[in-house]
């Protein structure tokens, strides 16, 4: 793609700003399958968008930023999306509505609202396909309640009250209503008329109640022209065809994959401790990077050390290397160097893996982890990826542009995927 010239702007319909990038290409990914040619980008651009998509995905690293930063990175994108054309904003953040107790959801979507001068928007983390449901305002993993899914125990944004209301009227200084399923049942008329009482009471936030995807198809019609929209990935099946698009396979046709094959797992959630124990029990070769290995100045050793392992065995298939732990063991570690300093090291030490991996002739990598695929990328050099087809809900492969041609890589959230995805996910590209 070339750059345009300014004031050529292509017919952006979509700007959307994802507070990670797993969820950003979570997002993406439901976008695509609904019709809409999808470019993400990491962090904010510094030159104009180029011209032949629909929308636009800035995948900022702003989920466990203080407020203060996570704000400014977010109005940034907002600027540089508007410079762009785009008719609606979509703010993106996990289906487990995960985020330090000061935030970052509330004050993020109070800033949009008073940069866009909207005095209402919706929010709702529904994504069904994986599981994800609001009821009554309770998100459900599964069959419980989020609170008892294992995120409770999440080491950097652990979620013990499910009700979404009171988490978010505790992020904000607007007042949160709710939007109710039997309401989202009867469709767009009543969805517009629950809008407008709530306004009137001086609703400024609603959370919306959505437990399938007939739900966020009925819902999609009543959000055309909302200048801004706060959801999971899940409410994105319902708005392409407000846009007059309709599904196509073209949106997801990648270039021909080639190069060796790996996986790097940073994420402690019980979906990717089941993966990892699944590619493990196949056969499959593995080396763990325990955190207290890296203290004292000790990570770059533990790196050259993963490495050496690797060479040898990428010619047979697919490799992986993962920090992956309970959550005691990483609470151990974290009490000695605290919470940050312990989630820093080990994403440093897995960025410095991939690149390594990559040098070795990877070029199909699997990454695994919020946090670890925004220091991957940043740690590749990646700034743009195209979004290919899905592997799991919520998880597509994408293409990277590099001066050796090109790589394919899937940055999974730590709770998405089945079992066997590290296996599955190259058949993929076969």
């Amino acid at each position: 793609m070339s750059a345009l010239k300014q004031g050529h702007l292509p017919d952006l319909k979509l700007g959307c700003i994802a507070d990670d990038f797993t969820g950003a290409t979570d997002l993406a990914n439901n976008l695509v399958r609904s019709g809409m040619r999808v470019v993400q980008t990491i962090g904010v651009p510094t030159s104009p968008l180029a011209a032949g998509v629909d929308a636009v995905v800035v995948a900022l690293k702003s989920r466990t930023l203080p407020a203060a930063e996570a704000i400014a990175q977010s109005l940034e994108a907002l600027r540089w999306l508007q410079a762009q054309g785009a008719q609606q904003i979509y703010f993106k953040y996990c289906s487990t509505f995960d985020s330090t107790p000061e935030g970052n959801i509330g004050p993020v979507t109070e800033a949009l609202m008073d940069a866009l001068q909207t005095d209402f928007t919706i929010a709702t983390p529904a994504f069904p396909d994986n599981g994800r449901t609001v009821f009554k305002g309770y998100l459900f993993a599964g069959n419980v309640l989020l609170n008892e899914s294992g995120m409770q125990n999440h080491p950097l944004t652990p979620m013990t009250d499910p009700n979404l209301v009171r988490v978010m009227q505790a992020q904000t200084r607007r007042k949160v209503g709710l939007i109710d399923y039997k309401t989202v049942a009867q469709g767009e008329a009543a969805i517009h008329e629950r809008m407008a009482a709530l306004r009137a009471e001086g609703v400024g936030v609603a959370v919306v109640d959505a437990t399938s995807n007939d739900d966020l198809h009925r819902l999609g019609p009543a959000l055309k022209g909302m200048p801004l929209l706060t959801a999971g990935s899940g409410v994105a099946i319902g708005l392409p065809a407000n846009f007059g698009l309709q599904p196509s396979a073209q949106a997801s046709q990648l270039p021909a994959a080639k190069g060796l094959q790996a996986v790097v797992s940073g994420s402690c959630s019980v979906a990717t401790n089941a993966q990892v124990a699944h590619f493990k029990a196949n056969g499959r070769p593995a080396m763990a990077i325990h955190p207290a290995s890296l203290m004292h100045g000790q990570s770059d050793a533990v790196v050259q050390q993963v490495l050496a392992w690797a060479a040898p065995l990428l010619k047979d298939g697919p490799v992986l290397v993962y920090s992956t732990a309970e959550p005691e063991a990483v609470k151990a570690v974290q009490a000695q160097l605290g919470v940050a300093e312990a989630g820093a090291l080990v994403e440093h030490a897995l960025a410095a893996v991939a690149q390594g991996l990559v040098q070795l002739g990877v070029q199909q990598l699997v990454v695994a982890g919020g946090e670890t695929s925004g220091a991957c990328v940043q740690a590749l050099g990646i700034a743009q990826l195209q979004i290919g087809p899905q592997i799991d809900p919520g998880v597509p492969w994408c293409h990277a542009p590099t001066p050796n041609g090109g790589m394919h890589i899937t940055l999974k959230s730590g709770n998405f995927g089945t079992e066997d995805f590290f296996t599955n996910a190259f058949k993929v590209l076969a």
